[in-house]
């Protein structure tokens, strides 16, 4: 597999600077041009002003970038041809050279081969609504119970069956940990009515159960609930409303597999006039400060 790591990011490595970890489907899948790009430089700067490296993640001409470059992220922005990228499609992507945006089950795998423990995201997949009839479940939550990743999210996408998803987890042996909270996140909303499995409250103590849990050999991912700020939480009862409605129509075009999620959270924008958006942009970055906070903490354990 080719693997190229920036040389900003071996440097520090090296000497030990924390360094966390970014997916670029967010960048190609999940915002307009140049919005995209402006956040994710935004989420990058805010983790470099905590004293970490950003490490954005993408695949380019079937190369796995550790680091991508500004110049880089700025066309992961504008290309169309951009294939989003999970674990089923990596070999494929990387054997026909082509670009590619990491979600979070790739970013993880990728993250975990360059020794990258802290990786930032908006939400994680999982269970859909309907699974039981479509078996539509994310790759992320097998991802997550096999690769050593701590992935910090605003909770999964509210778009989920959260419940679902919490059992799936919990079969597989994953941690799910609320950063203050005792309620599960759900994205753009502050709560839900599914709890966590542990409040933790502060990052040193977030990363002492990450090097417990590798080093007692639990293999797999944790994941970290970081609630959005209060001031850009949306109510959970209207967005859920939009949500079932967005299935409706889903159904009614008859969309589904990797389709689903970006045709959900076009729906949800467009339904609530652009403020899931601004919500959106708002949990990644509250996220990114949290994971550069945790990344530092582990490094510190790590050097002891």
């Amino acid at each position: 597999m080719k693997l190229r790591i920036s040389d900003e990011i071996k440097k520090s490595m090296e000497e030990n600077v924390p360094v966390v970890a970014l997916e670029s489907t967010i960048i190609s899948h999940g915002m307009p041009y140049p919005l995209n790009v402006e956040t994710a430089l935004e989420v990058e700067q805010k983790i470099r002003e905590l004293g970490c490296v950003p490490a954005t993640i993408g695949i380019i001409d079937g190369e796995c970038v550790v680091g991508l470059s500004r110049q880089e992220i700025e066309e992961f922005g504008k290309r169309k041809d951009i294939v989003k990228v999970s674990r089923r499609d990596l070999p494929v992507i990387i054997a026909k050279k082509k670009w590619g945006a990491t979600t979070v089950a790739s970013t993880m795998i990728i993250a975990n081969l360059a020794n990258i423990k802290v990786f930032v995201t908006g939400g994680i997949g999982g269970v859909h609504r309907g699974a039981t009839n479509t078996f539509d479940i994310s790759a992320d939550l097998q991802e997550l119970a096999n690769t050593n990743v701590c992935v910090v999210c605003a909770g999964a996408k509210a778009i989920l069956d959260l419940g679902l998803t919490l059992e799936y987890l919990e079969t597989f042996g994953v941690p799910v940990l609320g950063y203050k909270t005792s309620k599960l996140p759900s994205f753009y909303s502050r709560e839900s009515k599914f709890g966590v499995d542990y409040e933790v409250d502060s990052p040193e103590e977030i990363a002492k159960i990450m090097k417990e849990k590798w080093e007692l050999g639990l293999n797999g991912g944790i994941v970290l609930a970081n609630p959005i700020p209060k001031e850009f939480s949306l109510d959970e009862k209207e967005i859920d409303r939009v949500i079932t409605q967005g299935i409706k129509e889903m159904e009614k075009e008859k969309i589904h597999g990797k389709e689903t999620t970006p045709f959900l959270l076009s729906y949800v924008k467009e339904n609530t006039k652009g403020k899931s958006l601004e919500s959106n942009i708002e949990l990644v970055i509250n996220n990114a400060i949290l994971g550069a906070k945790i990344a530092i903490e582990y490094s510190k354990l790590l050097s002891k």
